[in-house]
């Protein structure tokens, strides 16, 4: 299912946009931190837990000290810059944001995303406050591990065992906030930390095998000398994005993994086959005596994703073939006409073949498709 998924979103294209985005935007990221920092000195500890955290969790060091003295000293040039040159650097910080609000909205399939107004003013709050609360978190911690030595190096493993557990949480909980918060749908907690974990773990391993891989094949080294931090650093951005896509896949797909959903290609006519099935159980239900279906049981009766379910469901609700009922605090499907009275043109002409197109006219013109109620189909 991930596989299929990663394939048909175009997640590797997509990854290498976040790189591209990414390199980008780091300059003006880190210019608004620094400026968060020097503006109130007494954070400037914050700022040491924030470098260290960065060199040992999530870059390789032979990376990340050249990369972050260069970034540090772009950064440092900032104040020379003019009003406009600092608008332009606070959108280039934003645009990386928005590019990753885009993406996780897709891979949930939300159809509608929060208003740019609301998005902008998320982003900025956590661009300058998310450095604080990090490195905040990452003090504390550091205060309490040295506080209670004694007591940590008497633990299996010592200080280091300690430090990476607390490593991994911290980035477990930041990347599963990321999945819970940014997408415009409801995400549980449990799944978004089940994202946030692979995560985690990914980076981890990727870090400890790329400079494995840079450290016995020299290869960059070799080529481009004291230049080859560039190209190792874009395969690390890379590589990391490929890890958070993934794990924002997993999140995604989480429902549809534990209850054993099937995810199916989305082949032509996908779309219209969909929507019959689901107006064919509610058809039924509704010839049971049923008072309505919820999404995610429709969703188990069709044994299909309930994440390929929703844009179907979306079609039919704005056709006015289906209606949303809510009722203490449940959702219910709920047929809004007799599938015997109603034609099925308009769910034709919106799933499959749309009249307007003159190319598509002949066909409407020699088909009976006008004659057609929905019961036929159904049938």
């Amino acid at each position: 299912m991930l596989r299929l998924r990663f394939r048909e979103e175009r997640l590797g294209q997509t990854a290498g946009s976040l790189t591209f985005t990414t390199l980008i935007s780091l300059v003006p990221l880190i210019t608004v931190m620094l400026a968060l920092f020097t503006a109130f000195p007494i954070f400037s500890s914050f700022q040491q837990a924030l470098e260290k955290y960065f060199l040992q969790s999530l870059i390789p060091a032979n990376i990340a000290r050249p990369v972050l003295a260069a970034l540090t000293q772009f950064a440092a040039k900032a104040n020379r810059l003019g009003l406009v040159g600092l608008v332009v650097l606070g959108v280039t910080a934003l645009m990386v944001m928005l590019t990753i609000d885009r993406t996780l909205n897709r891979i949930w399939r939300v159809q509608r995303p929060r208003p740019f107004a609301q998005r902008v003013l998320v982003y900025w709050a956590a661009l300058t406050l998310g450095p604080l609360l990090l490195g905040a978190s990452l003090t504390l911690t550091s205060y309490a591990i040295t506080a209670g030595q004694g007591w940590v190096t008497g633990l299996p493993g010592g200080l280091s065992s300690l430090l990476s557990v607390l490593e991994l949480l911290v980035l477990t909980l930041a990347v599963g906030g990321l999945f819970h918060y940014v997408p415009n749908t409801h995400v549980r907690w449990r799944h978004a930390l089940l994202g946030g974990l692979f995560v985690a773990l990914g980076f981890n391993l990727a870090k400890t095998l790329l400079a494995l891989y840079v450290k016995q094949v020299p290869t960059y080294s070799t080529l481009y000398g004291a230049f080859a931090t560039l190209p190792i650093f874009l395969i690390w951005l890379y590589l990391g994005w490929v890890i958070v896509l993934v794990g924002a896949l997993l999140a995604a797909n989480a429902p549809a993994l534990a209850s054993r959903l099937l995810y199916r290609s989305e082949v032509p006519g996908f779309e219209l086959d969909l929507a019959l099935e689901c107006l064919r159980e509610l058809w039924r239900s509704q010839a049971r005596g049923e008072g309505g279906v919820s999404a995610l049981a429709l969703a188990k009766r069709l044994c299909i994703d309930p994440l390929q379910l929703e844009p179907v469901l979306d079609s039919l609700l704005a056709l006015d073939l289906l209606g949303r009922l809510e009722e203490e605090g449940a959702q219910r499907l709920v047929l809004l006409h007799a599938p015997e009275n109603t034609p099925a043109a308009p769910l034709l002409n919106a799933l499959l073949a749309q009249r307007s197109s003159s190319s598509l006219q002949s066909l409407w013109l020699r088909s009976d498709w006008e004659r057609l109620s929905l019961a036929d189909l159904l049938r």
